[in-house]
């Protein structure tokens, strides 16, 4: 035990005076952790090497085989990471085969379009032929049907249509240009007294559809990329004004002010709409006793109803 020291506790002094309390007393403990940190054994240790004239140790092998360590780890993690991330030849090798699928098909459909068109050009000679020698208000009225079916090409004065996504924040929806935004205003174009109506060089019938898959904004089945370019043939101004009035004219007042999705409409005075694809329309019979419509009257055998009606065999689970 080490012998107390003046003022460790209360009483007097030799002299006899009072002795004072020290004001740290109650913390003792950490009075002599701060004023001796080293343990004795520690510190004798010490004081006898430094007798004995024996140096202090500072780093040696130890620290050099931990940094070697590090090192090597370092390397490994790198490389483990570099492997992980490198493309395997297998998927090299099946992303190669899906780019030539995808390039080969690409032509194809390309080649098939252009057949298509030619065929077209060549039904509608053939059918002026045959009808030459008829009445010239049936071939008139044929000429009008097929421009409102899109299966021939035009060409004259319209309004052309501009819709672009904003470019402020990619990842807003509310900045990207929607299928519903198309529908909008080209219904608001129709109502407007457009003739022919194309986006994007797809030209537009009656059983056109613009729907969306994913992120991709599909005309039938035709994926269209932005700027979206909507032309309609037909007198511009009359176009322009009727536009104004529809709930298509005002969308695009909406879509720049609000979601800053950049549109414009200009007149034009020449332009050149394709012809859509030839349109096949199927009908399907319905048999003895089936009514056309739930609860209706059965009709006779041969019926026939529009398609996509399922016959009496067929459920809508299959």
């Amino acid at each position: 035990m080490t012998d107390p020291r003046p003022g460790d506790r209360a009483g007097r002094d030799p002299a006899g005076g009072p002795v004072r309390r020290r004001l740290d007393a109650s913390m003792s403990l950490l009075t002599e952790v701060t004023q001796h940190p080293l343990d004795p054994e520690y510190r004798e240790a010490a004081e006898r090497r430094a007798a004995a004239g024996k140096p202090r140790r500072r780093g040696g092998r130890g620290t050099v085989a931990v940094a070697v360590l590090a090192v090597v780890l370092g390397a490994a993690t790198t490389w483990s990471v570099l492997a992980l991330r490198a493309p395997q030849p297998s998927a090299i090798a099946a992303r190669e085969v899906l780019a030539g699928q995808i390039t080969e098909r690409s032509a194809e459909l390309d080649r098939l379009r252009d057949r298509s068109a030619a065929l077209s050009d060549e039904i509608a000679l053939l059918q002026e032929q045959a009808l030459s020698g008829a009445d010239s208000p049936l071939l008139d009225q044929l000429a009008v049907d097929s421009v409102a079916s899109g299966a021939t090409a035009v060409t004259g004065d319209g309004l052309r249509i501009t819709l672009q996504d904003a470019d402020a924040d990619d990842d807003d929806p509310n900045g990207r240009v929607r299928d519903s935004d198309l529908q909008l205003v080209v219904n608001g174009l129709w109502a407007s007294g457009a003739e022919a109506i194309a986006v994007n060089g797809e030209r537009l019938g009656p059983t056109t559809a613009i729907r969306t898959a994913g992120d991709a904004i599909l005309v039938d089945v035709v994926p269209l990329v932005g700027p979206y370019a909507i032309e309609a043939i037909g007198d511009p101004q009359g176009m322009q004004t009727g536009l104004a009035r529809t709930s298509g004219g005002q969308l695009l007042a909406v879509l720049q002010s609000t979601y800053g999705i950049p549109t414009r409409v200009s007149s034009q005075r020449d332009l050149h709409l394709p012809a859509a694809g030839t349109v096949t329309l199927r009908s399907a019979e319905l048999p003895e006793g089936v009514p056309v419509l739930p609860g209706a009257t059965p009709g006779p055998a041969g019926s026939t109803a529009p398609s996509g009606t399922l016959s009496g065999d067929e459920s809508e689970g299959d």
